[in-house]
């Protein structure tokens, strides 16, 4: 049985906090994201390598910082993780406000890197909790939200970001983006530490005592995903993904600066506007996929619906890139993202559940920091192409490979049948006797 949403928020206090944490930060930050690309717009002169590399610094340290987080969330409080990051990414989001000239580049690319590893930490530990905070019954909607609210506030927090950086100025984004980070680290205070994992304290003591070092730690994940046929399978899939996810914001940049943008509007607008439908459309996505991931499991359809949703939302997402006016561009973007966001909560659920507690920090995150070290590749790699080929262009191939993921995903999950509900059965015995 899975819990629905209200089910899930009204019984688990210490979920509700988790959630409302995420909420005020991401609102704060996506004000970050995109003043922090119009002060890099402004002071470079609209250069889209300077945008590509600003994209590169914000994912790429948190893609390679990833599976060292996975293994200080399975190794040491989650919860101090949780609060320790919150409070340093809170001074690090300020240094966005010494930037304000061609010389400081720099101090950006620099803050977005600072931001970029202290999230990968936060994200490492927040991912481990979870699954023990919401219980199995609970994960499914548990996932959902957290992502909804995720993408609902890439919606509104690109939305108001834009209208604060437009009306009041960048300074504004970024000292808001600050406090949100304290108010984050007051809702994690409440909760407590044992609810972040199936062990007590008295246990997890006796068991650091007699476990392997650190960097053998992070090996074990490593070996436990390659041995794994549904982990690997998961793995490979959102690295194909990523390879055109990866260049979605430079999508929406190329469209706004070279496409849709008179001398009377605004880049900050357009690219406000396509990340706004951007984060509706996966937000409701995500909002549905309770009742789209009980339908398919129940219907045993899991394995048909992740192969054809894949392939049609990065379908759907390239033809995008043809459309003649800003608001069908805007709705095609909003179709492709609630087609991934209910896909992706599905997926989630099931890898979440398929992974012991005690390696599960290290396994999601090696996932997550491979997925993202490709999308900061595409990132950059899209910043570049705009030098050369159209944003029209660039939308295709993005969509187009994309969609690759469902072939991957159809391929690879072909031997584990059309029930994968209870991907369990496909781990490494030695690994789930040692849990």
């Amino acid at each position: 049985m899975n819990l629905s949403y209200l089910q899930l928020i009204r019984q688990n206090r210490n979920f509700r906090n988790l959630l409302w944490g995420q909420v005020i930060s991401e609102l704060g930050n996506w004000f970050n994201f995109v003043a922090g690309l119009g002060v890099v717009r402004l002071v470079s002169g609209a250069s889209p390598e300077a945008a590509g590399l600003l994209l590169l610094f914000r994912t790429l340290p948190f893609a390679v910082l990833m599976p060292i987080a996975g293994a200080v969330a399975d190794r040491f409080s989650r919860r101090t993780v949780l609060l320790v990051s919150d409070l340093v990414r809170a001074g690090f989001a300020l240094l966005f406000l010494l930037v304000t000239k061609p010389e400081d580049l720099w101090i950006a690319y620099a803050a977005s890197i600072l931001l970029s590893a202290a999230t990968a930490f936060f994200d490492g530990a927040k991912n481990a909790a979870t699954p023990n905070i919401t219980g199995k019954e609970g994960l499914l909607s548990g996932t959902a939200l957290m992502f909804s609210t995720r993408f609902l506030l890439m919606a509104v927090g690109a939305a108001l970001g834009g209208i604060a950086s437009v009306v009041f100025g960048y300074e504004i984004a970024f000292i808001i983006n600050a406090v949100s980070f304290l108010a984050s680290a007051a809702s994690i205070w409440l909760i407590p530490e044992e609810s972040m994992r199936q062990r007590s304290v008295e246990e997890r003591m006796a068991e650091r005592r007699s476990r392997p070092g650190f960097f053998a730690e992070i090996a074990e994940g490593l070996r436990y995903t390659v041995k794994n046929p549904f982990a690997l399978t998961i793995l490979l899939m959102n690295i194909i993904w990523a390879t055109g996810g990866g260049a979605t914001n430079i999508v929406f940049e190329g469209l706004g600066t070279m496409v849709f943008t008179k001398e009377s509007t605004n880049p900050d607008f357009v690219y406000s506007f396509l990340l706004t439908a951007n984060g509706i459309g996966l937000g409701f996505g995500m909002l549905i996929a309770h009742k789209v991931g009980s339908f398919v499991e129940k219907k045993k359809i899991t394995r048909s619906f992740m192969t054809w949703t894949l392939i049609l939302h990065g379908i759907v997402f390239a033809a995008a890139g043809f459309m003649p006016h800003l608001w069908l561009v805007a709705l095609m973007v909003m179709i492709s993202r609630a087609m991934i966001g209910a896909e992706y909560a599905v997926q989630e659920t099931l890898f979440q559940r398929s992974l012991p507690d005690h390696i599960r920090g290290r396994i999601s995150t090696l996932d997550r920091g491979a997925e993202i070290t490709m999308f900061s590749a595409s990132s950059y790699a899209a910043g570049i192409s705009l030098t050369v080929i159209s944003a029209e262009s660039l939308t295709l191939i993005a969509g187009l490979l994309a969609a690759a993921s469902g072939v991957v995903w159809m391929v690879r999950s072909r031997g584990a049948g059309h029930d994968l509900s209870e991907p369990e059965r496909n781990a490494n015995p030695a690994v789930e006797a040692k849990a």
